[in-house]
């Protein structure tokens, strides 16, 4: 983010997962943000008075609605979103091997969480974001290439997150009308250490295990850094780009 403005106004929608947290703490040292606003289902226990929890037990269209009426005189310059379902071991959900692994409740619940929900959040914050300069990011993954899908597998969630892809893709389109200073960015993480990567750790190699300290670092190195070209951007956390 630049840093020219020392009033900036930000908002983590999942702050109490392992990069959500992170984030806020990042957000929390830099001089620049004047407040952190955190969505999440916990509350928020943090000392800093720049920062706002907003607990929401249950994210739907009217919940999110209904935070963002909250919002009536704000303008975000910075959204991050780090929404995502991999797994799921109380109710079974695992990603797919094989075809015959995929199930319609499983795809539903992959979609409701890695796109419909950040779809209804870039619907009700389109009129919430600085107009004249502002970033949402939304995690992604790398799997969720099309173009770069070689392995196969993982139905319900390559799929969701492809979906989150073209859901940014085609709402840039609208936010250049409507707030044409908006950038949006769908980001490749790596492997992260957290509740979401725990149960396929094992073959990652220890130096590409990142803490998500690291990955927040990373994540505004590359806001920092964005390319030269018109948005929506697939990135990884290198600054790399991914093809859609």
């Amino acid at each position: 983010m630049p840093d020219s403005q020392n009033n900036k106004q930000a908002l983590v929608i999942g702050g109490a997962g392992g990069i959500g947290h992170a984030c806020v703490q990042y957000l929390e040292q830099q001089t620049n943000i004047a407040t952190v606003t955190v969505i999440s289902r916990n509350s928020i226990n943090s000392t800093c008075s720049k920062t706002t929890g907003i607990q929401v037990q249950q994210q739907n269209e009217d919940s999110i609605r209904q935070v963002c009426q909250q919002f009536p005189d704000k303008h975000f310059d910075l959204v991050i979103c780090t929404l995502g379902l991999l797994h799921d071991f109380e109710t079974g959900l695992s990603p797919e091997k094989k075809l015959e692994d995929i199930n319609e409740q499983a795809m539903l619940r992959y979609f409701q969480v890695n796109c419909i929900l950040p779809g209804l959040w870039l619907s009700a914050l389109v009129n919430k974001m600085n107009p004249k300069d502002s970033q949402m990011v939304f995690l992604s993954a790398r799997v969720a290439s099309i173009a770069d899908n070689r392995l196969g597998g993982w139905y319900g969630y390559r799929s969701s997150k492809a979906a989150l892809n073209m859901l940014l893709k085609t709402a840039q389109v609208e936010y250049q009308r409507r707030a044409p200073g908006c950038q949006l960015i769908a980001y490749h993480p790596g492997t992260v250490n957290t509740a979401l990567s725990k149960p396929f750790q094992r073959n990652v190699k220890p130096d590409k295990l990142f803490s998500p300290e690291f990955t927040v670092q990373c994540l505004f190195k590359v806001l920092a850094n964005l390319p030269d070209k018109p948005p929506p951007f697939y990135l990884d956390w290198q600054n790399q780009g991914i093809s859609w």
